[in-house]
């Protein structure tokens, strides 16, 4: 491989980790809302009854928390892939596995959460790379 290839491929290698990042955490809360819906988005009856009897989180009634979680767990991660409010969305993601971790799964934290946390983290403090429609739309403000 020429040099110049070599020099190319480093510089463009913070970009490519960016974009793992980001499809990283998008394929996993991605994955999750599929199970959540029967055909394109009708929201399934087994989602509600987890969110009723399993889940039970404070302060929202089942049906509307599952409804918001199905839906931030399609729209933020297709936000992360392309690389639309990146940041803003790597955050609602990552209080989304707050909330598991504290109410839902608590015993999962160094098996699942604290994964999910460091990919959040990582996007947020590092932006969404060159490869992203922010960084077309806002230049370097998005970086």
């Amino acid at each position: 491989m020429p040099t110049d290839r070599k020099v190319g491929l480093a510089k463009a290698l913070p970009d490519i980790t960016q974009l793992a990042l980001r499809l990283g955490l998008a394929g996993i809360f991605w994955s999750a809302a599929r199970t959540k819906v029967e055909g394109a988005m009708t929201i399934s009856e087994n989602t509600i009854f987890l969110f009723a009897e399993e889940y039970r989180l404070p302060l929202l009634s089942p049906e509307f928390a599952a409804y918001l979680t199905t839906y931030a767990e399609h729209l933020l991660p297709l936000a992360l892939v392309f690389g639309i409010g990146t940041r803003a969305a790597a955050f609602g993601l990552l209080i989304m596995t707050l909330v598991i971790q504290i109410f839902v799964y608590p015993a999962a934290f160094a098996s699942t959460h604290l994964g999910w946390m460091a990919l959040a983290l990582a996007v947020i403090a590092y932006g969404p790379g060159r490869f992203a429609l922010d960084q077309l739309l806002f230049g370097r403000r998005a970086s």
